[in-house]
């Protein structure tokens, strides 16, 4: 199996520190970060954030003899709440979002945060044995599993057994 995961090779991985080494600067009319040099190849705000969505989002790819599944904990999602696309014909994306609760914002006040709140995202280049037609998504419990099916090896071709005829 040769799945290669989006957004974790290196140039990503050193702009992903770039990133954060720069999180409290806001970036300037010009698309340049306070106090640094302007650069038109700065990441952009969705860049970062599906960077670091994809970063802090695991996932377990599991590979059964017909299948592919994608195993990821979507916790407190609902199934509108879950998008699982297929991109350029092989990159699988899966996202979501958690959001804090609004109603308890006026009436509770947060002692302590821990758990996550924001966007998750994984992204995957499918190998090319995997059938993009046939994906199936299951959520339960807070753990989403995506299956794509294979596609069947083509069968071996038979000899094919060509009659001589005597003259």
């Amino acid at each position: 199996m040769d799945l290669r995961f989006v957004g974790f090779d290196y140039p990503v991985l050193q702009t992903l520190h770039h990133m954060m080494d720069n999180m409290g600067e806001e970036p300037e009319a010009n698309g340049a970060g306070a106090g640094s040099k302007s650069s038109s190849s700065a990441p952009t705000r969705t860049y970062m954030r599906d960077a670091k969505a994809m970063a802090a989002t695991p996932a377990d790819v599991k590979e059964y003899p017909n299948s592919y599944a994608f195993v990821i904990d979507m916790p407190g999602l609902k199934s509108g709440d879950i998008k699982v696309q297929v991109e350029d014909d092989n990159v699988l994306i899966i996202s979501g979002e958690r959001k804090r609760e609004e109603e308890e914002k006026e009436v509770a006040k947060y002692v302590r945060m821990e758990r996550r709140v924001g966007k998750l995202m994984r992204k995957f280049v499918l190998p090319e044995n995997a059938n993009t037609d046939a994906i199936s998504a299951v959520c339960k419990d807070g753990v989403l599993t995506v299956t794509v099916e294979k596609v069947p090896p083509p069968e071996p071709k038979k000899p094919k057994t060509i009659e001589v005829k005597i003259a």
